[in-house]
């Protein structure tokens, strides 16, 4: 597999964040990093917390180990029946959820980014209750994602996101090409936009799952045990996922205080960031999911099963995502550059966001890795052991942020704008705090995955000297085009390092 699931995952997930950038960069050049494009990000991050909280990581960790497992055993009826009690009570309980959150939006947008006022505030709560609707019905395309990677289905679910950043491009380019239009007004619009991208987003995979999956009943009958044990596995991944959520409340919360527009360049940055954590990290232990929680055998073969899984992923990791990561701290002002400028985004502005990704790299590795450990502990049926360290991880982070990213710029004497860089890095040392204890937890579990340190250290020896390399012949390039330059830059690092890796030998990592 299995890198075969994983190259399905990480194409589609490759071609829905190409789009996303296309989708940031099109409201960079049209709403810049300015107090407007700070009531987006702001919009979209407050629903964002009801897809996160009950949508993909959730049902990945307490449906697919139950659903495929009835499929591989070829308990096909069973199996539907699972599936549609469960769509069931996810469709009224996240109805019930968005109709609350449509009401109590003002409190909402208080707490989520205090640091808004006046007019931008009350713009802030108008996207929010327009976007609202559109994020539930994308929860219900994570239960699609589930049936399908538990049928080795693994592109559409992941490529279905391009038709939610088209739909947003699509009325950005309508805006751009009809100039006069206020600043809010498209921001409105982009709003709507989305909620019709999520009703897409639905539409494209619900005939594939009814193919796949037709026994489907939406009542449980026989199988009300397994329904039973998707809901007790269910509720320790929401808390898990809360927690995650809850950090990315702090985030959007300091950012909020850290001075017009360090809002929206957070959400830039993270535009560029969760590519190889997407690519790298959530493809890999989306495609392992399936396969460890199909470990059959004695207590024996299945530790070994999920050992070796598990290295086979973390070498596979480690290749692409230390080379991301160096890029982010040596090249991020060249990437945010080569994405962003032009129109309403400055180059003053791509070193904000440069900040930022830098910050993002510390923990690149830690987060995805992270991911997959994770993973094997939901194969094991144990949700709570990650929601645990996942909340360990928020309130040593959260603490430290707070603390870091308001007062560093300031005792520095720094605008306060890049206390976002200091937030992201100070996040990026509590993953790395939490994929420790991963890791450990999974060893008393299964036993210990070998590290392959020496591997490791080659793979960030190879990326540092390509970086130090193009770096300096950066230095000779004239003052090209931003598009042009990032991608002589950037595309001549990643020759490199694949040279490299390719001469030492390093890239039998890929392949593992």
């Amino acid at each position: 597999m299995r890198s075969g699931g994983a190259r399905l995952v990480a194409a589609g997930i490759l071609l829905s964040r190409l789009f996303g950038l296309v989708r940031q960069r099109a409201i960079a050049q049209v709403l810049g990093a300015g107090p407007v494009a700070d009531a987006l990000a702001a919009a979209f991050r407050i629903p964002n917390l009801l897809q996160n909280l009950f949508g993909e990581g959730a049902l990945s960790a307490s449906f697919i180990p139950v659903y495929a497992k009835l499929i591989a055993e070829g308990r096909r009826d069973e199996a539907g029946r699972v599936a549609g009690a469960v769509f069931g009570l996810l469709a009224s309980f996240v109805a019930f959820v968005t109709l609350l959150g449509v009401l109590f939006t003002p409190a909402l947008v208080g707490v989520i980014a205090p640091g808004l006022s006046g007019e931008m505030r009350e713009l802030t709560i108008v996207l929010v209750r327009i976007i609202f609707p559109g994020v539930a019905i994308l929860v219900l395309s994570a239960w699609c994602l589930g049936v399908l990677n538990s049928h080795r289905r693994f592109f559409l679910s992941y490529a279905s996101p391009v038709l939610w950043n088209a739909a947003i491009v699509a009325v950005l380019v309508w805006h751009a090409l009809r100039p006069g239009a206020l600043l809010e007004e498209i921001a409105v619009a982009v709003a709507m936009a989305s909620v019709v991208g999520c009703v897409l987003q639905l539409a494209v995979q619900v005939p594939a799952v009814l193919r796949l999956e037709p026994q489907l009943r939406l009542r449980a009958g026989e199988a009300a045990a397994q329904v039973q044990t998707v809901l007790r596995n269910f509720w320790p991944a929401v808390s898990a996922r809360g927690v995650v959520q809850l950090s990315a409340w702090v985030d959007t919360m300091i950012a909020s205080l850290l001075g017009a527009g360090a809002l929206a360049t957070l959400a830039y940055a993270q535009t560029i960031s969760l590519l190889p954590v997407s690519l790298f990290g959530m493809s890999i232990a989306a495609s392992e999911l399936p396969t460890m929680s199909e470990a059959t055998g004695d207590e024996a073969a299945v530790s070994a099963a999920l050992r070796n899984r598990l290295a086979s992923g973390a070498r596979r990791m480690a290749y692409f995502v230390i080379p991301s990561a160096v890029a982010f701290v040596v090249l991020g002002g060249v990437l945010a550059s080569a994405l962003f400028e032009g129109g309403a985004f400055s180059r003053g502005d791509a070193a904000w966001v440069w900040a930022a990704l830098a910050g993002s790299g510390v923990g690149l590795l830690a987060s995805t890795r992270g991911r997959l450990y994770s993973s094997a502990l939901f194969a094991l049926h144990d949700t709570a052991t990650p929601a645990r360290l996942a909340a360990g991880r928020v309130l040593v982070g959260g603490v430290l942020g707070v603390l870091a990213a308001t007062q560093l710029p300031r005792m520095l004497g720094i605008a306060p704008q890049w206390g976002v860089g200091v937030l992201t890095a100070v996040s990026g040392l509590a993953a790395w705090g939490e994929f420790l204890l991963l890791r450990r937890s999974v060893a008393l579990r299964v036993g210990a995955v070998p590290a392959r340190r020496r591997e490791t250290a080659g793979l960030w020896g190879a990326a540092i000297v390509a970086a130090a390399l193009v770096t300096t012949l950066a230095l000779l390039l004239p003052d090209w085009h931003p598009v042009l330059r990032g991608a002589v830059i950037c595309g001549g690092f990643g020759a490199l390092y694949l040279a490299l890796a390719r001469v030492t030998g390093l890239d039998d990592a890929r392949r593992a």
